[in-house]
């Protein structure tokens, strides 16, 4: 399945909840792009307006949206003929919770946009979503698929892995460690991942949405690098010129500062996350994936250099190479 046909009319009106985010920018920006009207649904519009130049005049609509409310989930979809829902959290520090926002608040979305006759609907997930899983993460982003499902039968959904690009929030965070600590922590070193570009993210998305082939379908999207946690420590130190250690941290410790992570809003990695750093994050040998959606894979290659290159000692004017 690689041939997508567009059943979405180029000017619909396509609602995204939880627009705002990293990914979300980048699915706003390709709707517009493809002439459709974008309502973008989130908790704090004025968060939001940037989004606004991204389309013409009037073609992208900022709209105040919880997804624990019916109410406000029902006025966001209501006269939409599709919708997207990008809602979710990897930690519980900030009040929200995994079953309210990745369970039962997909489940609400859906819900919603079923009431106001969508059937061309995207639910985001992630690689490791599973309804078996001891870990509160995986286990709720499996039970917002199966809510999606039952609400929506044609709703597709996608799993992503680790999703990088110029905001992320892997990817700059460890670069900019590089830049300023001088040895760089490896937990679960052997882990693997398959970074995926955000712009092909955003393109699965839209192909997903106006493709009649991939109605009901879940697709989990990888890039074409399968890396492990060590080797991605590694290309970042290559990219930022710093050439810091990489200290294997004891699973002792890892575990205290995941307790730690749990109660303290600074200590970056939690008992969930450190859960799933014990398992692979990369596409399953038989799942539909980006090149059923008619996208070819972005390698890191392309992008990774150029977007790390502001944490070298002299930004992008230090262009020296150093050994892997």
């Amino acid at each position: 399945m690689t041939e997508i046909h567009s059943v979405l009319a180029p000017d619909s009106l396509v609602t995204v909840v939880g627009g705002s985010g990293f990914l979300g920018k980048y699915i706003v920006q390709r709707l517009a792009e493809r002439g459709h009207r974008v309502r973008v649904a989130v908790r704090h519009p004025e968060r939001a307006l940037f989004l606004k130049p991204l389309g013409g005049l009037g073609q992208i609509q900022i709209v105040r949206g919880d997804i624990k409310s019916d109410a406000s989930m029902a006025a966001a979809f209501e006269g939409a003929a599709a919708g997207v829902n990008l809602v979710g959290i990897l930690d519980q520090k900030s009040g929200q919770t995994f079953k309210a926002v990745q369970a039962e608040g997909a489940g609400r979305a859906a819900r919603a946009a079923a009431a106001a006759g969508i059937g061309h609907y995207v639910q985001v997930s992630a690689i490791g979503a599973d309804a078996g899983s001891p870990v509160p993460y995986a286990r709720t982003k499996a039970e917002g698929e199966a809510a999606v499902l039952a609400a929506i039968p044609t709703a597709v959904i996608l799993r992503p892995s680790l999703v990088v690009g110029r905001e992320d929030q892997f990817l700059n965070r460890f670069a900019a460690m590089a830049r300023t600590a001088p040895v760089l922590p490896v937990i679960a070193g052997n882990t693997r991942f398959q970074p995926v570009y955000v712009l092909d993210v955003a393109a699965a998305a839209v192909a997903a949405l106006s493709s009649s082939e991939a109605a009901g379908r879940t697709f989990e999207l990888g890039g074409p690098d399968v890396l492990s946690f060590r080797a991605i420590l590694q290309m970042i130190n290559r990219e930022t010129r710093h050439g810091r250690r990489l200290v294997e941290v004891p699973a002792g410790i890892a575990k205290l500062m995941a307790r730690l992570g749990d109660i303290l809003p600074f200590v970056p990695m939690t008992s969930d996350q450190l859960a799933m750093l014990q398992n692979d994050n990369i596409v399953g040998a038989n799942s539909l994936g980006l090149a059923d959606l008619g996208i070819t894979p972005t390698p890191m290659a392309a992008f990774a250099p150029a977007m790390l290159e502001r944490f070298r000692p002299s930004g992008r004017f230090n262009r020296e190479e150093i050994a892997a």
